[in-house]
């Protein structure tokens, strides 16, 4: 146990619990303020944000994608500095789920409403009680299938395709940028 009193399974959970919820209270309590995520760098730059701030960004960022966004746990092992995550990242596409690349809009599929249902192994590093590090192992591939978008179903490339043109792909990019500098303010002003 920690000083906070929990151990690395239970902060491991709770890491995943804030990214379902935006609870920035669990946030405080589970996120070291010096955390780092490896991943961050295809979602808006304010999931680059150290400690708590960029947790909550990435979980914005996530949640305006899919609704009733979830990470089952298969699997948890590790030691006091470092924990890995087997789990099932589950949701439905309901909004726009939006790629950047160098902090710029890469990619935006319009929500097609389909359930994304697939697994991940995340490895987090832990010091102090809290988790301060985190990097993944995802099967990317297997959720844009769900989506339409590998291989490309002609529906899904079309739309994206409109998206971008009309304006409606830069406008997401925008709109979940936003969602998440606001998520990440809400530790900032605590």
């Amino acid at each position: 146990m920690n000083a906070m009193g929990m151990d690395a399974t239970q902060l491991a959970h709770g890491l995943f619990r804030v990214l379902e919820t935006g609870d920035p209270a669990l946030a405080v309590e589970v996120v070291g303020d010096d955390f780092h995520n490896r991943e961050a760098a295809v979602s808006p730059k304010a999931c680059s944000l150290p400690g708590p701030a960029g947790v909550l960004a990435s979980g914005a960022w996530m949640r305006s994608a899919f609704s009733d966004l979830r990470f089952a746990v298969l699997g948890v092992a590790g030691n006091d500095e470092q924990i890995w995550v087997r789990l099932r990242m589950q949701g439905r596409h309901t909004g726009p789920f939006v790629r950047f690349r160098h902090g710029s809009l890469d990619q935006a599929v319009p929500p097609t409403g389909r359930e994304i249902d697939f697994e991940q192994i995340h490895v987090l590093h832990l010091r102090d009680g809290k988790v301060v590090g985190h990097e993944a192992v995802r099967d990317d591939v297997t959720m844009l299938g769900q989506l339409g978008v590998f291989p490309p179903a002609p529906a899904t490339g079309l739309n994206m395709l409109a998206w971008r043109v009309t304006g409606r792909a830069a406008r997401a990019a925008a709109d979940v940028t936003e969602r998440a500098a606001e998520a990440a303010a809400q530790v900032r002003s605590r």
